[in-house]
């Protein structure tokens, strides 16, 4: 099946087989995607490979206790990593300066290139995989689990293993809603309603506001699942974080 194909039809898996997801089709996946873009080639990535149990275990609280943290083969922390360029730099007789902000966005947007062309690949493959979106809101804990030294720091998870569920197809915008010709279109009151309203109206997000006791999808998103408090709390914990592992902000 095409690339294309598989993303037309990909979906998030929470639920894994117990087959176990080989050593060597791992390693491939993981080689591959290292043909990535990067910046300057310098690969300003790492990622932890995290099989067994107990390290799980260590994990999973940093991830709100997810379920599939712990019942996943596998489980990918991928990090935004000056720590070995600079090395590098230091053993070769240049004065690296890569502990700014400007780095840390440089080795964040590298590891995140890394991790989708991985997805990629390893849906390709069959597997399943989920994005776990909480490594951002309670890094020091994963720091601690994986010993993650000076200009490390974590951007992002995946749980990967062979699924074992068919869950639907979650909503998506439509193409013209994010895509812009030549300049920025800005949003009329207009075009959000020809882009928002049929997601409003899907019964799974109708009831959702109801549940909730909401007026609007919007208020479950301000409201509810990301909130001004939560956000500007979880910023200055990042940040924080951030200063400890090395970069100055």
């Amino acid at each position: 099946m095409k690339l294309i194909d598989v993303l037309k039809k990909r979906t998030s898996i929470r639920k894994y087989s117990d087959r176990e997801v080989s050593e060597e089709l791992l390693n491939e996946l993981l080689e591959a995607a290292g043909r990535t873009q990067t910046m300057g080639n310098l690969q300003l990535y790492s990622v932890v490979v995290t099989r067994d149990a107990a390290m799980k275990e260590k994990l999973s609280p940093a991830h709100f206790n997810q379920p599939m943290v712990k019942a996943a083969p596998v489980v990918l922390t991928i990090c935004a990593d000056f720590n070995r360029t600079t090395e590098w730099c230091r053993n070769r007789s240049a004065d690296p300066g890569y502990d700014n902000m400007l780095s840390f966005i440089n080795a964040a947007s590298d590891a995140l290139l890394y991790t989708q062309t991985f997805c990629c690949l390893a849906e390709e493959s069959g597997l399943g995989v989920c994005y776990l979106g909480t490594t951002v809101y309670m890094p020091g804990m994963i720091i601690d689990a994986l010993r993650l030294p000076r200009l490390v720091m974590p951007v992002a998870t995946i749980t990967v293993g062979w699924p074992d569920e068919h869950p639907a197809q979650s909503d998506r915008l439509p193409l013209a809603s994010f895509v812009h010709q030549e300049t920025y279109s800005n949003y009329t009151p207009q075009r959000i309603d020809e882009f928002y309203t049929p997601k409003e109206n899907l019964p799974e997000n109708k009831h959702f506001v109801e549940i909730n006791n909401k007026e609007t999808l919007a208020q479950i998103f301000t409201d509810i699942r990301y909130t001004r408090k939560d956000n500007e709390a979880l910023s200055e914990v990042f940040i924080e974080t951030l200063k400890k592992q090395g970069f100055h902000l």
